[in-house]
């Protein structure tokens, strides 16, 4: 076994709605959308009109600024509705999906014959190439680079999130295809990275082409982001690319069957939900056909797509995000609570043991989305730097961010990180500062001011 990187610092956040490891249908999905604003940094060109139809493969848009990069239909049917925003921003181009999906066809290939031109050529055509990331900046990988290294990690150590061993149990064929391909994008062996009590048997642990590493400790353990900073730091100037687990499994399938088959397994979780369990599903599915008949609904409800740290809020006739492997839905906090801090608190969660409960560890909790206080004043308080496992001052990072500092942003890391591994920052902070929101905009600033 590989050396174990071994994590202190972090928070694990046990909350009720574990799902239940077992895999069922969601039943019809309805329709399907693509959306524009999960991609930082890019200006969509439309290519379809309302009434269109479509297969699956079929082009929706593309990157005004990188025309090669396209962005296709998850589903085939019928283009329901095209949604705009302020200034007619593009929001999501609507499918109303068919009975039985349709694909284009892009032909079935050996991975082994083929060159890296010629691999990135069949991911660009069929919209398969946005599934890859390119650090800094957690933006879509530039297809004319070539990255030092690519990283895969095969957990998740957010709040209910999936179990990959779960998700992708006989997929096999298609993760070795997919990291066969990876290789040959960067001519090293991948990184995959998995939690240190994996056991042998795991579907990870047999797949070649790849270099494995073990990582134990609280979240945010399971962040690309941090295992980039362990194992191989970011410099100025270069590239890291990073895929998703199960969207590797979406390359192999585009090569073994010749189609972009967006399928995917996600996990429906949270204290809202009447039985927490895994679905089978579509990139950006339909959130009503996900959760119909399956929530409580005795309480008003906060449908997340993705986990309670980094996901986005989405309304129940919403959609599933592009990168979203899960559905949380959790009390909507839009109450008050008499004397707050100040009674006993036996049931609540606190990462600074103000509460009794931390005697209990193991106890899972029933969380909303309450502030439980107001904005204060932005102060070095020691909070952070116990739950950001990188030798960064992300204090004095964001600071420079608001500053708007572009060289101390460059001294202090900004390179290295993206607003997923400070989310728990945001978390702890007793200040209710926005930390992903204050680093999103320092890396907005970032890309434009130095491209």
């Amino acid at each position: 076994m590989s050396k174990v990187i071994k994590l202190k610092k972090g928070l694990d956040i046990k909350l009720n709605g574990e799902a239940e490891k077992v895999v069922q249908p969601a039943g019809k999905i309805t329709s399907c959308a693509l959306k524009p604003t999960d991609f930082r940094a890019l200006t969509p060109r439309l290519a379809v009109k309302v009434g269109d139809e479509v297969k699956a493969g079929d082009v929706l848009f593309t990157d005004k600024m990188h025309p090669e990069i396209k962005f296709t239909a998850p589903v085939s049917g019928t283009i329901e509705a095209i949604n705009r925003g302020e200034r007619r921003k593009l929001l999501e181009v609507v499918i109303k999906a068919d009975a039985e999906i349709q694909y284009r066809d892009f032909g079935k290939s050996e991975v082994s014959t083929l060159n890296r031109e010629e691999i990135i050529n069949r991911l660009l055509d069929s919209g398969v190439w946005p599934v890859i990331r390119q650090r800094p900046y957690d933006i879509i990988a530039n297809p004319m680079t070539t990255p030092k290294a690519i990283f895969v990690s095969a957990f998740d150590s957010a709040p209910l999130a999936p179990d990959y061993d779960v998700v992708l149990n006989g997929q096999e064929k298609n993760l070795q295809t997919g990291f066969d391909c990876l290789k040959k994008l960067c001519n090293k062996n991948i990184n995959l990275n998995l939690r240190a009590d994996t056991p042998s048997t795991s579907v990870f642990t047999k797949l070649k082409n790849v270099d494995i590493h073990y990582f134990s400790g609280p979240h945010p353990a399971g962040n690309a982001g941090i295992q980039i900073h362990h194992l191989n730091p970011l410099n100025k100037g270069e590239q890291v690319w990073v895929v998703n687990i199960q969207d590797v499994a979406i390359i192999g399938r585009l090569f073994n069957e010749g189609r972009f088959d967006a399928r995917k397994i996600i996990v429906l979780c949270g204290s809202e939900v009447n039985k927490p369990q895994y679905y089978h599903s579509l990139l950006g599915a339909s959130i009503a056909d996900i959760t119909a008949g399956k929530l409580k609904n005795q309480t008003e409800q906060r449908i997340i797509s993705g986990n309670v740290l980094t996901g986005t809020r989405v309304e129940a006739n919403g959609y599933l995000g592009f990168y979203a492997n899960q559905v949380t839905v959790i009390p909507e906090g839009n109450h008050y609570e008499f004397l707050g801090w100040a009674t006993p608190g036996f049931g609540k969660f606190s990462a600074s043991k103000l509460f009794p409960s931390f005697l209990c560890p193991r106890k899972r909790y029933t969380l909303d989305t309450n502030y439980h206080g107001e904005r204060r004043a932005f102060v070095v308080s020691g909070q952070y730097e116990k739950v950001f496992p990188m030798d960064i001052y992300p204090v004095y990072l964001l600071k420079a961010c608001l500053a708007q500092d572009i060289d101390r942003m460059e001294q202090l890391g900004i390179y290295e990180v993206v607003p997923e591994d400070m989310a728990l920052c945001e978390f702890v902070c007793t200040s209710k500062t926005p930390v992903q929101k204050i680093l999103s905009n320092g890396i907005e600033l970032m890309m434009k001011e130095t491209n």
